[in-house]
């Protein structure tokens, strides 16, 4: 019995120390994977955690920034006071470009009204000699088969060369041939006037179709161009057919200068023919009234003149202003 109490005390102490052994080798693993756990998670979690607050904030930041509406309010005012400051600003720059605009042409105007302009300078620029003050511009009325009576009046009582721009600058009397243009524009026909134009520089070209039928069409276009290219004091239409007195001519209009409006020439008054077949039939004779009436008094239209004020007139009424 001595024996087996001997063993199994031995073999109870035993088993007593290998529990000890292994309770303090778990314990070790323990603490000893905690130590390490929290050294390798602890840090960089809270890293992390750190850096979401950051963007948290500065999202929401963000967010209350645009969900602010007295700031975009704010912001907004800003914008537009800019912008009208702009269009302030450029509203009186053009202001003050029209103003100069302005003030230059009134110089210019009273410059021509006194009389300031040298007459004396044949080379000054066109828009020099368009302002420039003249007695009277006599436009002759032409054709393009009419070569032989243009040379004839070339020849005669319309000086040429050096003797027409003299005549202009001392005189203020402008003397151009007057036509329009084909009705195939750019033709033979044209291409002839263009030719003899090139040679003695004395033609007025129209926007106007050629053609009998459009006469008065033609003489109302042509005191409309006048007007607008040449200020003079009486403008004068006269055929091609007819040969002037410049002298008797002038003396004459000189005698109406300060009447308003002048229509002058050789005055007349006739029938108004209605039956057809006639020469001088009217087709619309039933504008004048009934049987007997008159043509209201009027030029003949060899020669005639109207003042500035009239031609204006007609330059008015040819652009459709009102």
């Amino acid at each position: 019995m001595s024996v087996k109490n001997r063993g199994g005390s031995e073999f109870a102490s035993r088993n007593a120390f290998s529990r000890n052994w292994v309770l303090l080798l778990c314990l070790g693993s323990f603490c000893a994977g905690m130590f390490f756990t929290n050294r390798m998670w602890l840090v960089p979690g809270g890293e992390r955690s750190s850096k979401l607050f950051r963007v948290a904030d500065a999202q929401m930041k963000i967010k209350s920034e645009d969900c602010n509406p007295q700031r975009n309010g704010y912001n907004a005012s800003i914008i537009e006071n800019s912008r009208t400051r702009l269009s302030i600003q450029e509203l009186n720059d053009t202001i003050a470009d029209l103003e100069r605009k302005l003030a230059a042409a009134m110089e210019d105007n009273e410059s021509v009204s006194k009389g300031s302009l040298s007459l004396e300078n044949p080379k000054a620029d066109d828009l020099t000699l368009k302002r420039r003050k003249y007695f009277m511009v006599i436009g002759i009325n032409t054709a393009f088969s009419s070569r032989k009576r243009r040379d004839s009046i070339r020849s005669t009582w319309m000086p040429q060369g050096e003797k027409r721009t003299k005549l202009e600058e001392e005189k203020g009397i402008i003397i151009r041939f007057v036509i329009g243009h084909s009705s195939t524009s750019g033709g033979i026909l044209d291409k002839a006037v263009a030719a003899e134009e090139l040679m003695n520089r004395d033609f007025l070209r129209l926007n106007h179709v050629e053609g009998y039928l459009e006469l008065s069409a033609k003489t109302k276009t042509y005191f409309a161009t006048a007007v607008a290219l040449w200020d003079a004091e009486f403008y004068v239409k006269v055929d091609d057919d007819v040969h002037v007195n410049l002298a008797t001519l002038g003396s004459t209009l000189a005698a109406h200068r300060r009447k308003p409006r002048v229509y002058i020439g050789c005055m007349k008054s006739g029938p108004v023919l209605s039956q057809k077949g006639l020469k001088y039939h009217e087709p619309e004779h039933w504008i004048f009234g009934g049987e007997g009436n008159k043509y209201f008094r009027h030029a003949t239209g060899q020669l005639y003149a109207i003042s500035k004020n009239l031609a204006k007139y007609i330059l008015k009424n040819q652009c459709g202003a009102h």
